[in-house]
Parts: structure tokens; C-alpha cells; sequence
């Protein structure tokens, strides 16, 4: 099987342009909600008042302030108080969990991924970079985990499109030894990371994200004037590779992962063996709370 023509790579590229013109932004209150977490001058007040349009939001808030990992001795009922007490951080990663759910929980047969399984693999991204921001301490953890949580959203976009070209992708993998997201360049036009990029900044997210998006198959490539998210980069690279080693969201494109060692050295991590070892024991323990986020 040949490559696909000049001609039919231009007309899905036309098309894949167009049809990120008619993606939707986040809803309006959650717009509204991530600008009062971001505004030093808001308070849990009007962060709430927001948050009470969405009766699931507030139960999730509501059910992490009451549980026992935060050691509250007493019922916590009010959302204002809630929200205090978790902090505006937590508090925007459970909104963005939430919003971003209902575009990953479905089927990706273009990546050949069931339904949920690009959400579990996205999900365990996101603990795994916050788990690494906090050990090598080079990143804030919280922005690791909406990185990480983020880094494959440009798959939801281009899965049709993958589906149309899965047999050239898949045999230029095997054959040529080259990563399943240049295959998609070279048929398409575009990867997911490139997608994904344009999709988070639709959504008016943090150039940060933006960045840990587009380049997390690609972390040394990282122009000069972008080495401030080097780490946010490295941490969410490192994290992608670890889950794909542990079959965590394992689909088409897992083939020819390739394993970057220049993350792991600027992370600082000296020993990526009894890393791996202890991310084992880290996605187990995770894994009943991964299950408590399905369905927000």
C-alpha cells in the first residue's frame, strides 16, 4: 500500500481546518469559573456562585472536601467553604476534568481505543505528571496534572481522519520504524499533538498547555524562546511514555513509542528503573480514585 495522494492529504487537511472552526468553546460558566480561580481578587463566594450551575460540579466539590484524605472531622455542606478549603487550583483541575470528560469517554477506533479508554490513559497521564512534578520538584504540580491531563485532547479531533488513512499510518509504522505521529503528518498533514494544540488554544487555555500539547512527542524540539516550559514539557513527556509502558491507554499510536532520555536527565531522576517500579505501585493506588472521577 502506497502513501495517499497529494491531492486526497490536501482535501482532509481543508477539511480538518474547517471543521475546527465549528468546535465549541468551553460552556460559558465554566469560562467564567476558570476566570474567577485565575483572579486574585475573587473569593470562594463568587467562585461558587458560578459553580452552582452545574449541580455534578458542585457534588464532586462537595464529596473530595468531605473525604478522608483531606481530614475534616466534621460534614462540609456549603460549596464556598469547600472550595476554601481545597483551594482555587484543585478546584479549576476537578472543573476542567469534568468539561473535558464528555469529549474523551467515547471510542477512538481511529486509534484503535475503546470507549474510555482515552480518558483512563489522559486521566493517568495527569496523576503521573503531578506525581513526577512533585518528586522532582522542577514544576508546579497542579499545572503537570492539566498538561497531562490535556497532552492527547487533539486525538477526540483527528480520529475520523486517522480512521481514513489506519492502514497507510499503521504500515508506514511497521515498516519505516517511525513514530505513529509522524506517520499521521505524512498522511494528514497535521498529528493530534499539532490538533490538540489549536484545540487548547480555542479553549483560551495558558500558552503552557498549549506547549506541554504540541511538543510532548517531540520535548527537545522546543524552540529557545519556549525553554521556560521545558519542565512542564518534560514531566508531561516522561509521564505519556511511563503510562504507554504500563499498557495504560495503549492504542494504535503506542506503536514505536519512543522513550526521550534527555526529560529524565533535565528532570534530574537518576534511577528510571526503581522509577518505573514505584509508578507501578502508583498507578494501582490510583486507580479506585481514576474510577471516582468516571462520569463527572
Amino acid at each position: 500500500m502506497s502513501e495517499i495522494d497529494e491531492k486526497s492529504r490536501e482535501l482532509i487537511k481543508t477539511r480538518i481546518i474547517g471543521n475546527m472552526k465549528n468546535i465549541k468553546s468551553f460552556p460559558q460558566f465554566v469560562l467564567e469559573t476558570m476566570r474567577k480561580l485565575n483572579d486574585p481578587g475573587s473569593n470562594a463566594a463568587d467562585v461558587a456562585q458560578s459553580l452552582a450551575r452545574d449541580e455534578g460540579l458542585v457534588l464532586r466539590i462537595l464529596k473530595l472536601a468531605n473525604s478522608a484524605a483531606y481530614g475534616m472531622t466534621r460534614n462540609i455542606s456549603n460549596i464556598s467553604e469547600a472550595i476554601a478549603l481545597l483551594g482555587y487550583k484543585s478546584v479549576s483541575n476537578i472543573v476542567l476534568a469534568a468539561t473535558v470528560y464528555s469529549a474523551m469517554d467515547k471510542g477512538l477506533s481511529g486509534y484503535a481505543l475503546d470507549r474510555g479508554e482515552l480518558w483512563r490513559h489522559s486521566l493517568m497521564v495527569a496523576y503521573t505528571s503531578r506525581h513526577l512534578a512533585q518528586i522532582t520538584e522542577k514544576v508546579g504540580t497542579e499545572d503537570a496534572y492539566v498538561g497531562g491531563l490535556l497532552h492527547d485532547i487533539g486525538k477526540v479531533i483527528l480520529n475520523d481522519y486517522v480512521r481514513f488513512g489506519y492502514g497507510i499510518i499503521v504500515k508506514m509504522v511497521e515498516e519505516k520504524h517511525i513514530p505513529f505521529t509522524e506517520a499521521e503528518w505524512k498522511v494528514l498533514g497535521f498529528d493530534h499533538a499539532e490538533i490538540g494544540d489549536i484545540l487548547v488554544g480555542k479553549w483560551e487555555m495558558p500558552e503552557s498547555y498549549r506547549i506541554a500539547v504540541a511538543y510532548h512527542h517531540k520535548p527537545n524540539e522546543l524552540p529557545e524562546d519556549k525553554k521556560e516550559y521545558q519542565p512542564l514539557l518534560d514531566v508531561v513527556t516522561l509521564a505519556n511514555t511511563i503510562c504507554l509502558m504500563l499498557g495504560i491507554g495503549l492504542g494504535a499510536d503506542g506503536l514505536q513509542a519512543y522513550m526521550f532520555p534527555e526529560p529524565i536527565e533535565r528532570l534530574g531522576i537518576r534511577n528510571f528503573d526503581n522509577l518505573l517500579s514505584e509508578m507501578i505501585d502508583f498507578a494501582s493506588n490510583v486507580a479506585s480514585d481514576m474510577g471516582d472521577m468516571t462520569g463527572l
